[in-house]
């Protein structure tokens, strides 16, 4: 599995409460949002939310870091995907990196009524296949990788 970066953005005052730091509920939806480009991405339809595990803050948020999250499936079924988020941050004025929470969010993939569909397999399928196809390659020249 690839943990890809879907989303950057740097935390603004209208995000944070009177002494500077980031309210937890916009670092959850900026979670959401990177769980569901991943989601939709798999599925190729309309996907939701459905499920959250538990999250712990482990370091602060402030104003004018940059957010950084990380995403990543985890697991598709026929109908849902679970997909991993870490959100990590950079501060503004040292460069120094720090995981902020991590999260694991389901999606189900829905059709236009809003009732769960399958899930697309067919670009995860191609690549699946383009992979075959470049190992016998390598193979019929004799190549290792």
């Amino acid at each position: 599995m690839d943990r890809k970066l879907t989303i950057q953005v740097v935390a603004m005052p209208s995000d944070a409460n009177p002494d500077g730091d980031i309210f937890g509920g916009w670092i959850l939806s900026q979670m959401d949002l990177a769980a569901g480009v991943v989601a939709q991405k798999e599925a190729r339809c309309r996907v939701v939310t459905i499920a959250i595990d538990s999250m712990v803050f482990k370091n602060p948020v402030h104003v004018g870091d940059r957010i950084c999250c990380y995403a990543e499936m985890i697991k598709v079924g026929t109908t849902s995907m679970k997909i991993k988020v870490e959100v990590w941050v950079t501060d503004k004025m040292t460069d120094d990196r720090r995981q902020v929470t991590e999260g694991l969010f389901t999606f189900v993939a829905i059709d236009e009524n809003g009732k769960p569909q399958p899930v697309d397999r067919r670009e995860a399928e191609a690549k699946k296949q383009a992979q075959r196809d470049l190992e016998q390659k390598r193979a019929e020249h004799g190549i290792v990788s």
